[in-house]
């Protein structure tokens, strides 16, 4: 059969390196799958499908510094995982036996336990026989947090396959987004990412295991390692399989371009990736290991595991340039002149130069404050209602008054220039069902954010004042304690701190202490994601898009509203429900869409007048080196595909939540009640953007010579969020 595409150039910079004990694996594993039940008799391999798979080569390429032990129990957890998906895909996928792939599922996880005294079922069957032999084999060397990050990644890879046999049998393929999103625990490499930990002896601290840095790193490695499969796995997965989980697939539907275009898009996707963990490497994780104290071995367990993930690009490339398994033809280039040690991707120099360096440079190299002209809004419909609370002119005196009082109208702002910005007005289509002092203390919560989002860029951007930028952050954490909210306010030193914790006080002192801890880790996050937003500044650098896409849910404040959201239905609904993959995918959904909007309509302001590198149409200008109108209008098609995916949730698995856990009438109308104020958050942000003086061309050069002003206030990350008797909100852009 012929190709469906000619394979792009792919950027390796690092050579791919062959562990010396590679046979030994290949012998130790055929025997282990034989003994598990895998092999003749499975009804899904023979021993030459293992032997043409060759996952011994694999392990061998992307963990070449281990020992022969470590490496045999690698190579038998990879030739496991790739078991099950066959597996999977032959017993469920194929006669489309969603209600029975549920059931299999659910079972593997006790076959996980977080203590390895725990007992485990008897195993019916292949995977479930191998998973508890791997387990048991493998936990005793690694700390209670490994296993519990490990055995998380693990049921996130199990569990999504669902989500790919779902598209299945509706026919269809995600939207760019959802599908990064879902690859990423589909495709297994965060799991993949767990076992570099234990393979180079090198488990991350558990300190900064969940820290933005190291996220990062997981996350990007995963995508590159996803993206660079599905390049070369498309003819089989997609041609031969039917299957519709594959990116060149997704970009070839989202762009409405040939397979070739495609191709080239994903392996563009796969190059930014890679640079975005040698950005982070070099950058953020220095930094980082500073801010926490790290002692030199856990610095060096940091970069032992950074340096694994680094091996395990390069060999895995190396894999499938060779695997019988993909679609490589023409592609293996043979023994190196290292007799083959070393791999031979990375002595082509079109992998560090040409393309790759050409896109790296494009987002390093963009001329800030050039003349757009009107920021170009197509036409966007919603089918929610938009209601007003009746209380919006008294909530906007008072939190008018509230702001002058504690001085943030004295220099960035003044109060005309507030009264414009209608913040209020934002906060009544949020929440229209509030009280006027719910809705006065929502209005304030947008004020200050939006007036710190000015002063961090104004004050800390244009001078690259990063150290200057920490220590402010801390000192805001500092006046938000955890423990008597209403210290705060005597550690408070400035209007921006003072006015700070006066809504701390009055919106976290009612709460209980597990609310109250959510709330502010909630309030960090969006903190920190500032600090992202000047690291960038510092560099000039226009971020990588899926970087951008995730990191905007967090500077638009969406991730702080919809946990206020939340806890106005802890008692009506159970924690476990807003963990689930459906709960996360319909608010992500809904975060995405509302950011995106806001980037539409201040693109002239954030672009012309502000300089700024943090915007969604200019991430799609730099990545695919096209023009404004063309960005607008990529933007626009993903805001739909996310809407498209938010409804499509609501239909499909909405009622498989409600049985899942068992919801009574109460329960689902609370969880109909919070997808309604989702909704009302689109409303009301959308119809903040279209009502206030702000980004009209008329606008946009108001008060830009004012002394401070950086980057104004160019939008809500907002919530109708009613906590108890109150409601609680922030605001970004």
């Amino acid at each position: 059969m012929p190709q469906p595409f000619v394979m792009p150039d792919f950027y390796v910079p690092y050579p791919a390196r062959l562990n010396p004990h590679l046979e030994t694996a290949r012998t130790h594993t055929r025997e282990w799958a034989r003994t598990m039940g895998m092999l003749e008799g499975s009804g899904v391999w023979e021993q030459e499908d293992l032997d043409s798979h060759d996952y011994a080569l694999l392990c061998s390429y992307t963990h070449p510094d281990c020992d022969a032990g470590a490496l045999d129990l690698v190579t038998d957890w990879y030739t496991w995982v790739f078991f099950f998906d066959d597996h999977f895909l032959e017993v469920f996928k194929r006669p489309q036996d969603r209600p029975g792939g549920k059931e299999y599922l659910d079972r593997l996880p006790s076959f996980m336990p977080a203590d390895p005294a725990a007992g485990m079922p008897e195993p019916a069957n292949p995977v479930e026989a191998g998973l508890a032999d791997l387990w048991r084999r493998t936990v005793p060397s690694m700390s209670e947090g490994w296993r519990v990050r490990f055995a998380e990644a693990t049921e996130h890879l199990l569990y999504e396959s669902l989500w790919e046999l779902d598209n299945i049998n509706d026919g269809r393929v995600a939207n760019p987004v959802e599908y990064i999103e879902m690859r990423r625990k589909v495709g297994g490499a965060p799991w993949s990412a767990g076992l570099v930990e234990y393979a180079a002896g090198a488990e991350v601290p558990a300190r900064v295991a969940y820290s933005r840095p190291l996220r990062v790193l997981r996350d990007a490695f995963s995508d590159a390692v996803h993206l660079r499969n599905d390049l070369f796995s498309y003819q089989r997965e997609v041609e031969e399989e039917g299957e519709n989980s594959n990116g060149v697939l997704v970009l070839e539907r989202f762009l409405g371009c040939t397979t070739q275009q495609a191709a080239e898009a994903v392996n563009d996707l796969l190059t930014s990736r890679l640079q975005q963990f040698e950005n982070t490497a070099l950058t953020e994780v220095p930094r980082l290991a500073a801010e926490k104290g790290l002692d030199p071995a856990e610095r060096a367990a940091v970069a032992a595991y950074t340096k694994g993930l680094q091996d395990w690009q390069s060999g895995g490339h190396e894999w499938h340039m060779r695997s019988s398994r993909y679609m490589n033809e023409g592609m293996t280039g043979g023994p190196s002149l290292i007799g083959g040690v070393l791999g031979t991707s990375a002595l082509d120099v079109r992998t560090l130069f040409g393309r790759p360096a050409a896109a790296r440079l494009r987002t390093l190299t963009h001329v800030p404050h050039q003349p757009v002209g009107p920021s170009l809004v197509p036409e966007i419909e919603l089918p929610y209602p938009l209601t007003l609370s009746p209380h919006h002119a008294e909530a906007r005196r008072r939190s008018l008054d509230w702001a002058e009082g504690f001085g943030l109208l004295d220099d960035l702002w003044d109060r005309p220039l507030a009264e414009g910005f209608d913040l209020a007005l934002c906060a009544a289509g949020l929440d229209p069902d509030a009280t006027v002092e719910e809705l006065e203390l929502s209005s304030e919560w947008l004020t200050w954010g939006t007036y710190a989002d000015d002063y961090y860029p104004s004050v800390f951007g244009r001078p690259r004042d990063l150290a200057g930028a920490r220590d402010q952050t801390e000192r805001f954490k500092s006046c938000m304690p955890t423990d008597d909210p209403a210290v705060g306010a005597e550690r408070a030193v400035n209007p921006l701190e003072r006015s700070l914790a006066d809504l701390w006080a009055r919106t976290a002192g009612p709460m209980a202490p597990d609310a109250r801890a959510q709330l502010r880790h909630a309030l960090d996050v969006m903190l920190e994601s500032w600090m992202w937003e000047l690291h960038n500044q510092a560099q000039h650098r226009v971020p990588d898009p899926v970087d951008y896409i995730e990191m905007r849910r967090s500077t638009f404040g969406s991730e702080l509203t919809t946990l206020l959201c939340r806890l106005r239905h802890s008692e009506a609904l159970p924690p476990e429900l807003y963990r689930s993959g459906t709960v996360r995918a319909l608010e992500n959904a809904v975060m995405d869409y509302g950011a995106l909007i806001n980037d539409l309509f201040s693109y002239q302001k954030e672009i012309e007048v502000e300089g700024e590198v943090h915007n969604g149409v200019l991430v799609l200008q730099t990545f695919f080196d096209c023009d404004y109108p063309t960005a607008v209008t990529m933007v626009h098609d993903l805001m739909r595909g996310r809407l498209r995916q938010y409804e499509l949730l609501k239909q499909r698995e909405v009622p498989l939540l409600y049985a899942e856990f068992g919801l009574d009438a109460a329960g689902r109308a609370a969880f109909g009640t919070y997808l309604r104020e989702l909704e009302d958050w689109l409303a009301g942000v959308l119809n903040w953007h279209r009502k206030v003086s702000r980004y009209g061309a008329g606008d946009v050069h108001a008060g830009s010579g004012a002394p401070l002003v950086g980057r104004g206030p160019t939008g809500p990350g907002t919530s109708a969020v009613r906590i108890g008797a109150l409601i609680g909100s922030t605001v970004r852009r």
